[in-house]
């Protein structure tokens, strides 16, 4: 049995997140995971929520909350999201988390002893107002690359380019707006990146199969400019790892903890160890040591373009680093940005539909097809209202839908509610299975190469076949001059029917479920081919009409939606 290891960025704690965090690494590794299953294997599936750094302690401010008050609640708001999108997280855990903070403190003690941090005294901003040190997104200002004028002190959300806080033109403090900062000198700790340059780049070459995307951005950062530079990874902030090389406490370092770039990739491998300590699993280290059997591991990444930087250069560096043998990644998978209707999704700025916006018009299913099906993969893509509404009835409602609705009921009125017996499948039901098996090869190489909007096309082609051979077909007519025939044209489509939710689950998991229910069955394997599709539901076999599967968006409803989330969210 294939294993498979999944990880979807983690997102920050601070709000609810937007439609294009969701396209951007939590959905599409969602799919895959289901995927995998869906073909037998064993999947390790984990994701949690990133709850250090300065967007906590802000969040926690604005919110008027204790900062761990605060992350404990938008733990549970955002593991509810994640569950009404229908995510299938194998565990769903907590940067904050004990087993994170020793791992975490395990990785600096390790990296010390190799000789790969150092102590260095640096400038750091310091505002009057506050009383405080101004760590990254404490500070925010314009932005020196590009002239976004919110950038913040970390990285700029417009170009996305990394930056000190230092680097930005007109700071002010993002706690109180002062202005009155200046430079102060304190000591941090530096991870040695540019000692394994060369060993991450060899690594990087070695990767041919992985998206132009994801080796381009690496590439970049490694050898533009001055190429990969050594990285903070301590902050100035109450909230966080304590600073420690393993158990041991870290002389001059005391009152400071780790970066949050440090520590949150790192939770990957601790969201394993809270699995097992959850009682849902067993050996975690079998899926992240190389000498406990996560050689034969496959270890598949998602996430936004703008993390793809940490995940191939600063993780494997901690990874690499530490000299032991640690699991890395073997594919990554980065997406662009999903823009909403002429302009930018944003958190910090509230812009766009937010996850629970969405499933209070509509069930999860309608997002996730849309979402899915226009992938920001090759460039950008933009979230429409127009563009859902066209999708979700085109493709949703008068495609897979009508097909369900109208070969049960057809079937209820002339035969009854159980699979027909009589007829032999003829030329046409042969030409129609040499169409599913050349569709279902093309979904399923779609699929294993996580080429999400070709899968979804693929897919949608095989929902067309049941509604373009109904179609021929006409069962209708046939009945009334050889109904035998008739039964075995509706048998042949009930079984389609069957195929789609077996095929579908990955991207709409709750449609799929309503059919597999409505035909008796508890789940639908991957067939291993049309002739085994077309003949898996037997005669006699009972059935039930489903309820609607997709409603139709209608203008009015339309109209509606984009007035109410034309604004920003408070």
């Amino acid at each position: 049995m294939p294993r498979t290891l999944i990880t979807s960025a983690i997102p920050y704690i601070n709000g609810i997140k937007h439609l294009g965090n969701l396209v951007g690494s939590q959905l599409p590794a969602d799919l895959y995971a289901r995927w995998c299953r869906l073909r037998g294997h064993e999947v390790l599936f984990l994701c949690a929520t990133d709850e250090h750094g300065t967007p906590a302690e802000l969040a926690a401010a604005k919110a008027g909350k204790p900062v761990a008050e605060y992350c404990a609640e938008m733990w549970a708001v955002q593991r509810d999201l994640a569950e009404g999108f229908r995510l299938s997280f194998d565990h769903f855990g907590r940067s904050s988390s004990p087993q994170n903070h020793r791992l975490t403190q395990h990785f600096a003690g390790k990296l010390h002893e190799n000789g790969l941090i150092e102590e260095r005294t640096e400038r750091q901003v310091y505002s009057h107002a506050d009383g405080r040190f101004l760590p990254d997104r404490y500070v925010e200002g314009t932005c020196p690359n590009c002239g976004y004028e919110r950038a913040r002190g970390d990285q700029c959300e417009n170009c996305t380019k990394q930056l000190d806080p230092t680097d930005l033109i007109d700071p002010r403090s993002a706690i109180s707006g002062s202005t009155d900062l200046e430079q102060r000198e304190t000591k941090h700790l530096y991870l040695l990146q540019s000692k394994l340059r060369d060993e991450l780049d060899a690594w990087i070459d070695a990767q041919t199969d992985w998206p132009i995307l994801t080796t381009s951005i690496a590439k970049k950062w490694l050898h533009d400019g001055d190429g990969l530079q050594d990285r903070g990874i301590t902050r100035d902030l109450d909230w966080g790892i304590p600073v420690k090389r393993g158990t041991e406490d870290w002389p001059g370092m005391e009152g400071k903890v780790f970066y949050v770039w440090f520590d949150a990739p790192i939770e990957y491998i601790a969201c394993a160890a809270e699995w097992v300590d959850a009682g849902k699993g067993t050996d975690w280290e079998r899926w992240w040591r190389t000498d406990r059997g996560a050689e034969d591991v496959r270890y598949v990444q998602f996430m936004g373009k703008d993390n793809v930087p940490f995940h191939t250069l600063g993780f494997p560096a901690t990874i690499i680093g530490s000299g032991e043998p640690w699991k890395r990644v073997d594919y990554l998978k980065a997406f662009n940005y999903l823009n909403y209707d002429g302009g930018q999704f944003s958190t910090s700025q509230g812009r766009g539909v937010f996850m629970d916006q969405a499933l209070s018009i509509l069930p999860a299913d309608y997002w996730r097809w849309w979402l899915l099906s226009h992938a920001p993969e090759s460039n950008d893509s933009e979230f429409t209202w127009e563009d859902f509404q066209r999708s979700v009835n085109k493709d949703l409602a008068d495609v897979l839908g009508n097909f369900a609705s109208r070969v049960t009921k057809f079937c209820r009125s002339k035969f009854g509610e159980e699979v027909p017996s009589g007829g032999a499948p003829g030329e046409a039901e042969r030409a129609l299975a040499e169409r599913i098996d050349a569709g279902l090869a093309r979904y399923a190489a779609h699929m294993d190469a996580i080429e999400v909007r070709k899968a979804a096309a693929e897919l949608r082609g095989l929902w067309v076949m049941g509604n373009e051979y109904l179609q021929e077909a006409a069962p209708w007519a046939v009945f009334k001059t050889d109904p035998e025939r008739a039964a075995m044209q509706i048998r042949t489509a009930l079984n389609l029917l069957r195929l789609h939710a077996a095929i579908s689950a990955p991207f709409i998991p709750d449609a799929c479920e309503a059919i597999l229910a409505a035909l008796k069955l508890e789940r639908a394997h991957m067939p291993a081919g049309a002739d085994e599709a077309l003949a898996a539901l037997p005669p006699g076999h009972a059935f039930a009409v489903p309820e609607n599967l997709f409603r139709k968006i209608e203008d009015a409803e339309r109209a509606d939606w984009e007035t109410r989330f034309a604004g920003t969210r408070t």
